[in-house]
């Protein structure tokens, strides 16, 4: 599996999607950095500077940048990722 150099989820707490994708990479085997956007304001501006947006998760995968998504939008982001990798 694809093993990026750094990895960064944007999270709120008590988010569906966001425990989605966080049980997924946890499923996968894949260490991450956690950042809460509501109790980290430098988080919630670095979210919005990297997505254009407020909505979370975001998940920033060595600058490939994933926004608002689900269990299945992150797992079609990792393959697409595994097959554009060098």
């Amino acid at each position: 599996m694809y093993q990026p150099q750094r990895i960064r989820l944007f999270v709120k707490p008590f988010c569906g999607w966001c425990g989605q994708a966080m049980d997924w990479l946890d499923d996968h085997g894949i260490k991450y950095e956690v950042f809460d956007v509501i109790a980290d304001e430098k988080a919630s501006d670095e979210m919005y500077r990297l997505s254009g947006q407020t909505l979370a998760p975001v998940i920033d995968v060595d600058g490939r940048i994933l926004a608002d998504f689900g269990g299945r939008e992150l797992a079609a982001f990792w393959n697409k990722l595994e097959q554009d990798r060098p």
